[in-house]
Parts: structure tokens; C-alpha cells; sequence
């Protein structure tokens, strides 16, 4: 990481689909002095925005071009079709792929999903956008599929979504494509301020970030020290201690005449009347 830089704001970008809020407010709560200032790009500008130096990180759907930038993945997005509520799809839980191989499947210029076979029946033309996309499902054009996040963004009451079957566990080859939010951030722009909004997104503790919102002044968060073997023990092995002390305390305090006395009188053996010691007889 690089050492802090002056700025007056933290510039996030995000993609259609993609909801900062949560994150906003910890930032908030964690760094008022530094406002949050949110970005919203198209799929395609999030990139570009950043190697411009227009944003200081991004909440971008994957892939991005990892010799420039760096990413980390947040999270996998479920993939859904968007259909007419009168069409009868929309009375199934699920749809499989199969079940589009009737209809029109439009395929918009700002697809994020990267279809290597889309399923259903290609529309001759490619709508422009997703926004427009949805228009003609509506129309009764064809079908859409995009992130959830997506349909939810371009809600009709006349629209309803189905999530296409296959996917996660049951899906080990990668056949039903999925879209992946990731945030990124310039290789060389890694500030304090990114790495506190890396702390914001994995859910670290204000105590274990990497960033100001640590201790206020810009310096890393540093770690706790582990409690020494003997702290356990508590005020018993401070009071033993203090025992153990005492007693050489004593130990060395002087005796009569002023020289010390011994640390352990021994004992002295019996003395007969000859002023000879005596002998113990063997029991």
C-alpha cells in the first residue's frame, strides 16, 4: 500500500444492479469526516472510470482487467427470465433451459451475463439496452435473461421473473451463465481510504481494520497482544508471589549484633556429659 493521500472525498462507483447502501452507511458511521460520494456507470464505464481516475474504487461485475486492476469478488448473482405474467412460464418455480427453446431470447448490447450459447430462439436484432430489452418483453417480443438484481431494477406490474434451473451446486460445468460483483480498485491507488472500504465489504470490526476507521488517524489497527502464561493465574499467583517474597524478606533481615542471619539454622546434634555427641543406637 501506499502512504495516505489528501483527498476531500471517497469517489465509489457502481454498476446498474448494484446497491452501495449498506456499505455507504458503515462508511459513514466508521469516517464522517470523509464524505462518500456515489458514482453511478454504466456496466461498461466502470472500468474505464477507473484508469481515469475518476473514481477511487468501483463495485464492477466481473471479469475487468486484472494486469491494471485489482479485484475482489463479493458475490454470485442468481440468473432469472423475465417473462410476460400472462405467459406460462410464470406459473413455474424454476425454468429450465429447454423450456425456452420456443421463444425469442433477446440478447441486449449491454449484456452482462456472456452467453456462450444463449438459450431459446436468437432475436434477429440485439436491443440496445436492458432498459429496452425489457420493453419488448413486455410487448411480447421474447424473453429476458439477466441478474436478479437487474430484473428487479427494470420491475413492470405487467413483468414477472423465474430463476433459471441449474445453477450453483447442480450446475458443476458453468452451462447457465452467472454474473459476478466484485469491487475493484487501481493496482496503483491502493490509499488507506481504499483499504478501509475493503475492510467495509469483508465485515471486518471498526478494532480489526486496516484503515483510519481503526484509530482515527490514518495508522493501521495494531493487534492485540496475547496475555502472558502467568496472567491466568490471576490474583492467587500474585499473592503467592508476594508470599514467597515475604519470607526472603525475612530471611535476610539481620539477626543479633547486626550480622545477618542464617537463611536455615541447622540442627545440632546431642551433646553426652563429656560434652561428646551421642550416638544413635540402630533400631
Amino acid at each position: 500500500m501506499t502512504e495516505t493521500q489528501v483527498t476531500e472525498s471517497f469517489r465509489l462507483a457502481y454498476v446498474p444492479g448494484v446497491i452501495p447502501g449498506k456499505w455507504g452507511r458503515t462508511w459513514e458511521a466508521r469516517l464522517p469526516e470523509v464524505p462518500l460520494e456515489l458514482l453511478a456507470v454504466e456496466a461498461d464505464r466502470a472500468e474505464p472510470a477507473l484508469l481515469a481516475e475518476e473514481a477511487d474504487a468501483a463495485l464492477v461485475r466481473l471479469p475487468v482487467d486484472r494486469e491494471r486492476l485489482h479485484a475482489i469478488p463479493l458475490y454470485t448473482e442468481t440468473t432469472v427470465v423475465v417473462v410476460p405474467k400472462e405467459h406460462w412460464l410464470a406459473a413455474a418455480e424454476e425454468v429450465e433451459a429447454g423450456d425456452l427453446a420456443e421463444d425469442v431470447a433477446l440478447h441486449p448490447l449491454d449484456d452482462v451475463l456472456g452467453w456462450d450459447a444463449l438459450p431459446g430462439v436468437p432475436a434477429r436484432e440485439r436491443p440496445a439496452t436492458t432498459k429496452d430489452a425489457v420493453e419488448l418483453v413486455a410487448a411480447g417480443i421474447g424473453v429476458l435473461l439477466v441478474p436478479q438484481s437487474l430484473a428487479r431494477l427494470h420491475h413492470r406490474r405487467d413483468l414477472t421473473y423465474r430463476p433459471l434451473a441449474g445453477q450453483g451446486e447442480e450446475d458443476p460445468d458453468g452451462s447457465v451463465a452467472r454474473s459476478r460483483v466484485a469491487l475493484a480498485w487501481r493496482q496503483d491507488r491502493g490509499t488507506d481510504l481504499v483499504e478501509e472500504f475493503i475492510g467495509i465489504v469483508r465485515g471486518r470490526t471498526v478494532n480489526s481494520s486496516r484503515g483510519r476507521g481503526a484509530g482515527g488517524s490514518g495508522e493501521p489497527a495494531e493487534p492485540r497482544k496475547k496475555p502472558a502464561k502467568g496472567a491466568a493465574s490471576g490474583k492467587a499467583g500474585a499473592s503467592g508471589k508476594a508470599a514467597a517474597s515475604g519470607k526472603a524478606a525475612k530471611s535476610a533481615q539481620p539477626g543479633r549484633g547486626g550480622k545477618p542471619a542464617p537463611k536455615q539454622q541447622q540442627k545440632q546434634p546431642r551433646r553426652g556429659a563429656a560434652g561428646r555427641p551421642q550416638r544413635r543406637g540402630k533400631r
